[in-house]
Formats: C-alpha cells, structure tokens, sequence
C-alpha cells in the first residue's frame, strides 16, 4: 500500500494523540538506512529518537534476543527470576559513574524509570518535593508531566499533575541563561517556595533532550552536587536520551568530576527493545520495602538479551571513539556552512549528540526554518528530527555503527538541504 493509504488508515484507527513526525511507514531497516512501504530508501537521523545507536538489526543483537527466546520469552522477574537481569545489572552498577556499591531495577519505558527514580528518592529521604528544569522532559506519565517542563503538547488537557513538583531554568546560553543563573533561581526557590529539607530529589539531564539538546555546564553540576550535599538531597540524572554512547562516553555524566545519586536509562540500553532501567547507591535502591517496585514486563528476559549485546558492541567497536569521530565531522560540516546560513546561529552538543540552532538575527527563533530544513531533507531521503522549547532547533541522532559512505552522502543531502531551506524561507518571508 502506499504510504498515503496508510495514513489515511491510521487516521480512521488510531487516537490523533499519538503524533507522527513523517509520512511514510517503515517496512524494513538496516544499520541507519529505511525504506518506506512505496520502496524508497532513507537514511535515518532519528534512530528511534535515540534508540537504535547500534543500528537497526545490528546481527549481534538479533542473535541474542533469538537465543534468549529459544529459551523463554517471559517469566516475570518477580515470579521466577532468571540470570540475565542480574548479569545486567552488575555490568551496570560497574560503569555508572560514582565510586560506591550500587544497584539496579529494570523497568520498560524511559517514563516509568523516572517514576520509580522518584519513588526511590522519596522513600529514602521521607520527603516529598522534586525540584526539576524547563525545557525538561521526564515521560508522559503523571509524574513525568510533571516534572516535564513544556506545557505544550506534553501537558495541556490532562488537568491536575502532583503537587511539589518545582521547576527552575536550565542553562541555555543562545537564550542568555547561565548556570549561575539556575543556580540562583534554587537558591531562590529555596527562599520563597520550598523549604529544601522538604526536598528529596533535584532530577536533570546532562543534555537536554526534547527541550533542545542543550549541555549542562560543569559549573551547574558540580553546583547541584553541592546543592544536594549542603541540604541532604538526592542528585538524579536522566540518562535516558544521553546514554549509551551517544555524547562520546558510555554515559554523559562521565564528562563532569561528579557523580549522580541516581540514574535512570532506556532508549538505546537495549537497542530498540523495549527496556529502562534505574542504577544508583545501594542504601538508597535499598529503602523501597520488597514489592514496592517493579512490574509484570519490568526487565523482560529479550530486552536484557539486548542489553547485554548493547554492551558488547558498545566495547568491540569503539562506539564511543566513533561518536566522537562523527560528531566533531558534522559540527565542521555545519560550522562551515553558518556563514551561507546564518540563521543556523548555534551548532552544539557533545560526541554525536549534535543540535544546530535557528534564530533570526534580532534574536527571534525560526521554527519555520526549522520545519523548512527538516521538510527538504525528508524530500532528498534524510530523515530528521527537530526539538526545543520554541520549536527551532534540529537534532542529529544517526546510528552510531552508521557507515562512512552513507554518513558522507547524508551530510552531502544535509548541505544541499540546508541552502534550499535558507533559500525558501528568504523567498517566502519576500513575497
């Protein structure tokens, strides 16, 4: 069928709520390249917004998760454990950042970390509020509503979301805030809001993800460490976008000299199966009494198959060395194009979780450049993924085992794209 067939298909049969970024319908994946249900090829810059950093069907990973259901498919970990989950667990309280004994759960869904991060943070510290960013996203769950700091589409018409749920603003240097800023503001909140021994976590992503894939300066988090040590609070960094490679280590908060109490992970843990997971302290993973955490498909035994092959390949094929490599090349790709697309008047991000930035030059952001970028790279074959608070950045989320002559040809449709955007817009905003 024709991908406008399928549209109008999944129109008539599925809730508007669920949102489409494209108009085409997958029928098959390899690696970073797709092709639609009319046959056409594309090579994919959005990696299932971050989940596939090993590719699509990489053969280590479809090994393993054929083997695992040669085996057994579910059991529920709660009913009859099985070996892998605590396999995966080891080799994750041993890379996550932070010299003391951790431990792990696993979950299904990047939201329902964050809930159970939360949950944990509360019931250690027998307290209640959550201090969180804007531009911040944590899930589609009540508690990641509201610790998600966009109203819109995330939060408009669902109503009521918990209470002592505060949020301050992230450091966004195009837009003028600095870490002390934020930091400030806490100190500020602390003055007029919430006492911060009410506080039991402080929850943030070392990039920001849908808010726009800004970094969090050095100068913040170590802020924040000192912020949760002075008061006695929990540190909890949302790894679910930034991990597994993208930002050049196996975890982003491996770029700073400090480390979280918390982390919660999913998105490319285990490479388009469905799997999260929340490591931390083991004094703290430990105050929740037995029973109050977990799930019926929480670490299912294919996701954790995955995992384990994640973490291999991670390793064998240097995916953090080639993040770097692949980034640092489409920076310079961008970099030299600013000066023929000056309204692209921020190209960021670390390893190969890069953004390009669109403001006009009185300051005012261009989501209709955006939207034009994304629209004409779509047209050549790139699929691309936009982002932030205004709607006006593009992220670039490539496999990272994407090959160099498919990695060469998309930067090649990236520029051509990039110049019949300006081109558009200029003659539109003409007219």
């Amino acid at each position: 069928m024709t991908n406008a067939e399928l549209s109008a298909r999944r129109a008539s049969a599925i809730s508007r709520g669920v949102g489409v970024s494209t108009p085409l319908f997958a029928t098959r994946a390899k690696n970073a390249e797709l092709w639609d249900s009319e046959g056409n090829r594309f090579i994919d810059f959005a990696a299932g917004i971050a989940v596939v950093n090993t590719g699509h069907g990489h053969p280590r990973l479809v090994e393993a998760v054929k083997n695992q259901i040669d085996h057994f498919s579910h059991t529920c970990h709660q009913v009859a454990p099985y070996e892998n989950y605590v396999e995966l667990a080891e080799r994750l309280n041993a890379a996550a950042p932070g010299d003391f004994a951790k431990k792990s759960l696993f979950a299904t869904t990047g939201a329902e970390a964050v809930e159970n991060a939360i949950k944990i943070a509360r019931a250690h510290t027998g307290r209640q509020a959550v201090i969180a960013f804007s531009g911040g996203f944590h899930g589609r769950t009540f508690m990641g509503m509201a610790l998600t700091g966009k109203v819109q589409p995330y939060k408009a018409g669902f109503g009521a979301l918990p209470a002592d749920v505060w949020h301050v603003p992230f450091p966004t240097e195009a837009h003028g805030i600095t870490a002390a800023d934020s930091l400030a503001a806490i100190g500020n909140l602390f003055k007029a809001d919430v006492d911060p021994t009410r506080v039991a976590a402080i929850i943030f992503e070392p990039v920001q993800g849908e808010g726009g894939f800004y970094p969090a300066p050095a100068e913040l988090v170590r802020g924040l460490r000192e912020i949760c040590d002075e008061h006695g609070i929990l540190l909890i960094a949302d790894e679910v976008q930034t991990g597994f490679a993208r930002t050049g280590k196996l975890f982003a908060m491996e770029h700073y000299d400090v480390a979280p109490d918390l982390m919660t992970m999913a998105k490319s843990l285990a490479g388009g199966y469905p799997l999260s997971a929340v490591v931390g302290r083991a004094e703290v993973m430990d105050a929740p009494q037995p029973g109050g955490l977990g799930g019926t498909y929480g670490g299912s035994p294919l996701g954790i198959a995955a995992a384990l092959a994640v973490l291999d390949v991670i390793e064998d094929e240097g995916l953090c060395e080639r993040a770097e490599t692949l980034g640092n090349q489409l920076k310079a790709r961008l970099k030299g194009l600013q000066n023929e697309v000056p309204e692209m008047a921020d190209v960021r991000g670390p390893g190969f979780m890069v953004a390009a930035e669109f403001i006009d030059s009185d300051g005012t952001p261009l989501p209709e450049m955006t939207a034009a970028v994304r629209d004409e790279a779509l047209k050549r074959g790139l699929i691309l993924l936009t982002c932030g608070v205004y709607g006006n950045v593009i992220r670039f989320l490539s496999p990272i085992t994407i090959e160099d002559e498919v990695f060469a040809e998309s930067l090649d449709i990236l520029t051509e794209s990039l110049r019949a955007a300006r081109k558009s817009v200029t003659e539109s905003r003409a007219a």
